[in-house]
Order: C-alpha cells, then sequence, then structure tokens
C-alpha cells in the first residue's frame, strides 16, 4: 500500500469513526497498519488508534499502540513525530494511573529540541503533566503545569485545549474544597464549547457538564447535578465513551447517598467499579470505593465499611494518590471512635497527619489545613495556595511561602 492510498484509508476511517461506527474504522486502521509501507502514514495511524482507544477506555490497548508509534519515529528521525509519540506514550500512562511514569516521559517532551510541534503540542504535555501531579496530590506542581498549559493555550488560541485544562482545574478545586472554582473552571469549559466547539467532539460538552455536575453536587445543588450528569451520560452513551459512563455512574450513586439513600447509590457504584476495574482506572475505583464505605457507615455497617477502605487503601497506595489515603484514614479514624479500639485510631490519627504533610496541604498563614471544609483559596503566581481570607488580613504583596513578589493574579 503506497503513501496515496494510505492516506485514503486513513480519510476513511476517520469519516468512520466521526460517525460512531468506531470498530470499522479501527478494522480499516489496523489494514492499514498491516499493508502499508509509508513510515509517516503509519505513523499517522498509529495515533488515530492511540486516540480511539483511548476514549473507548482501551488504555493496554493505546499503550500498545503509542509504544510502536515511538519505534516508528525514531526510524523517521523526526523531532517533531518523536515529540507526539512521546505524549502518547505520556497519556496511555496517565491513563493507567501510573503517574510517575507519566511524569518522566513528559518531562523527556520537554527536554526535546525545540520543534514545530513544541508551540502546538507543549501545553498539551504541560496538562498531562498536570493530571499526573494531581493524581499524585502534588498540588503546587499540579497547578504550575495547568497554570502553563493555559498560557500555551492563550499564546495559541487554542480553545480546545482551554477547554480542557478548564475541566483539570474544576477537579483541582474540587479536591482542595474551594467549591465555588470546582464551578466556575468547568462552567468556563462549557462557555468554550458553546461559543466555539461546533466542529468540535460532543465529548468535550459531556465532560464540561461531567465536572459541572460533580460541582453541584458538592454544593449541595443536586438537582442540577443530576441534571449535568444525566446530560454528560447520554453523551458518553451515544459515544461508548467507557471511562465517561464510568465517571458518571460515580456521580450518580453520589447524588443518591448525598440524599441519604444508600439502596439507589450501591448498584450504580457497582457499575461504576465493574467498568473502573475493566479499563484499569484504579484512582476511580478509590474513589468509588470510598463512597460505598461511606454508604455502609450510613447503614452503621461498620465492618463492611472498614472492608471497602481496605481494599481502597490498598489501590491509593498503589498509584500514590495521598488525598485518597488522607480520606481514608480520615474514614476510618471515624470508624475506630465509634468502636472505642484506641490502638487502631491512634495508628489512622498518626498517618492521617503524614498524609497532610505530605500533600502541604495546610495554610502558610494560619497553618490550618486546606481541603477540610469548603473554604474560598487563592492561589498565588508562585501556586502556593492560602486561604483568601488570610491572604486579605495579611495584606502582603509577597508570597509568605517562597516571597516571592506576586505582581500579577493568580487564578480567582
Amino acid at each position: 500500500m503506497g503513501q496515496d492510498q494510505t492516506k485514503q484509508q486513513i480519510e476513511k476511517g476517520l469519516r468512520l469513526y466521526q460517525s460512531n461506527q468506531t470498530e470499522k474504522a479501527l478494522q480499516v486502521w489496523v489494514k492499514v497498519l498491516e499493508k502499508s509501507s509509508d513510515l509517516v502514514g503509519r505513523f499517522r495511524v498509529l495515533g488515530c488508534l492511540v486516540t480511539a482507544h483511548s476514549e473507548m477506555g482501551r488504555y493496554k490497548e493505546m499503550l500498545k499502540f503509542a509504544v510502536v508509534q515511538i519505534d516508528t519515529a525514531r526510524e523517521l528521525e523526526d523531532a517533531d513525530f518523536l515529540l507526539e509519540s512521546y505524549l502518547n506514550l505520556a497519556r496511555s500512562n496517565e491513563k493507567l494511573c501510573e503517574f510517575h511514569k507519566t511524569i518522566s516521559y513528559c518531562k523527556t517532551c520537554l527536554g526535546l529540541p525545540g520543534t514545530r510541534a513544541a508551540a502546538q503540542l507543549g501545553g498539551q504535555v504541560s496538562l498531562s503533566m498536570g493530571n499526573a501531579f494531581l493524581g499524585l496530590s502534588l498540588f503546587q506542581k499540579a497547578l504550575e503545569s495547568f497554570e502553563k498549559a493555559l498560557r500555551y493555550a492563550h499564546n495559541n488560541d487554542d480553545a480546545m485545549l482551554e477547554c480542557r485544562v478548564c475541566c483539570s482545574l474544576g477537579s483541582f478545586y474540587a479536591q482542595v474544597k474551594d467549591y465555588e472554582k470546582a464551578l466556575f473552571f468547568p462552567c468556563k469549559a462549557a462557555e468554550l464549547v458553546s461559543d466555539y466547539g461546533r466542529g468540535w467532539s460532543l465529548k468535550y460538552r459531556a465532560m464540561s457538564q461531567y465536572h459541572v455536575a460533580v460541582a453541584y453536587r458538592l454544593l449541595g445543588r443536586l438537582g442540577s447535578a443530576m441534571e449535568c450528569c444525566e446530560e454528560s451520560m447520554k453523551i458518553a452513551l451515544q459515544h461508548g465513551d467507557r471511562p465517561l459512563q464510568a465517571l458518571c455512574l460515580l456521580c450518580f450513586a453520589d447524588i443518591h447517598r448525598s440524599r441519604g439513600d444508600p439502596e439507589t447509590a450501591f448498584p450504580r457504584y457497582d457499575s461504576a467499579l465493574s467498568i473502573m476495574t475493566e479499563i484499569g482506572n484504579r484512582l476511580g475505583q478509590v474513589q468509588v470505593l470510598l463512597g460505598v464505605a461511606k454508604c455502609w457507615v450510613a447503614r452503621k455497617a461498620l465492618d463492611k465499611a472498614l472492608d471497602a477502605i481496605e481494599r481502597a487503601q490498598a489501590l491509593a497506595e498503589e498509584v500514590g494518590n495521598k488525598l485518597g489515603q488522607l480520606k481514608l484514614h480520615c474514614l476510618s479514624e471515624r470508624i475506630y471512635r465509634s468502636k472505642g479500639l484506641q490502638r487502631e485510631l491512634r495508628s489512622q490519627v498518626v498517618r492521617f497527619h503524614e498524609c497532610v504533610e505530605e500533600t502541604e496541604l495546610y495554610c502558610g498563614l494560619c497553618g490550618e489545613s486546606i481541603g477540610e471544609k469548603n473554604r474560598r483559596l487563592q492561589a498565588l503566581p508562585c501556586s502556593h495556595i492560602f486561604h483568601l481570607r488570610c491572604l486579605q488580613n495579611n495584606g502582603t504583596q509577597s508570597c509568605p511561602s517562597c516571597r516571592r513578589v506576586s505582581m500579577k493574579p493568580g487564578f480567582v
């Protein structure tokens, strides 16, 4: 198969994929891979296969094609292709919750000599790195990476990248419990989809609506949360987006738990856990099991809650997610306190405070933990985070942690 025929078959696969005939598209692209002798064409079709398998939640297949793409880029001896293939390798590991590997491959991307693709892909590299730092609960580094990705998006008028970064920032602020910002950023993403997204895939609409739903639930606006999550789920089902389906099921379950209805929540948690186990989303499994444990606590089935916590702790430690560990230690502390088990209680208290120290989740001015309550936060340009009220009361023009002068506003 020559260069022209390869190009035609790639385009045929893209048309099939865009019309939701995913399996037929995959068959076309795999055939190209088997028969084409054109290295550039093979590289492009590998990129299509990486993206398609990512959206379907087939992360191990995604990783397999990303590895082959790197070998192809090396044969081509082209720095642009090498950068793109290392980014796909980073993304594959991000999806599989191999966050340290993701960061390593992102650093490889950033260390490559300047290329034509660097301006276009640099923001995506920073976004992937930020997501990995967030997965490890390294909040300052995550925020630094997200801010860098936003700069790339603005400098290149890349509204699609800005939309994705805003969704990640929504997740960031949901985790540190500034729920106003957790809502603001995905709402901004939804605006970008409405203003510029006519030519985009509906997945951006679905992604933003999911993050809006999460924020609404945390704010106690459960009806609005349900509406947004239903819209996201509808699109996810239409497109066969298994990862997003799992996240929506988790959100539905959390909404029902917030309504005091664990019986309705349990089957949705089970469905979410099944998909997340299948696709390899271990961080998602931690979130599901934490919700399950809270449901068992509400029903006073404390031993079942502890079983769910034990499973979640093993996964959280496996992927290195400190915030998940912190939340699980906090819930375990409550359970052991109610059971009167002092030795186990002391152990959980110690581990809880160790996690707080490791994540640096405390305000550098008042010393109180960040993320214990819903409070407005302010990130300075150096990406150090403080309670907004502490900064206002302090009246300082420089960061209290690193003493760098704050010459421009952080995220508001």
